[in-house]
């Protein structure tokens, strides 16, 4: 389980995996100079409610891994994560999709 912690007061605890895909979908969209909403569901013992956060490119984030090995990304994923973060809703963590590809 890694880390994403934003603005030294915000750490948010991922899967690897997961994280690697949304640390993409915040890549591109920070370095177009996009700002935009990031939320997720709390943990159940942090309240098991859901919490958000806007993101901008002048505001510290740091992605912090458990393993070492990179995670092989999963093109279908990213589509469907860079259209959530698109939306006016912003960024959520959403499923796999099944189905993979490079």
């Amino acid at each position: 389980m890694g880390k994403i912690i934003y603005d030294a007061g915000v750490s948010i605890t991922f899967d690897d995996r997961v994280m690697a895909h949304l640390q993409h979908v915040i890549g591109v969209k920070l370095r177009r100079s996009e700002s935009f909403f990031f939320s997720w569901r709390d943990d159940p013992r942090a309240g098991d409610g859901r919490s958000a956060i806007w993101l901008h490119p002048a505001m510290s984030l740091r992605f912090k891994y458990t393993g070492s090995v990179p995670v092989e990304l999963n093109r279908a994923w990213l589509d469907v994560l860079a259209v959530s973060a698109d939306s006016s809703q912003g960024l959520g963590v959403l499923p796999e999709p099944t189905e993979r590809r490079s």
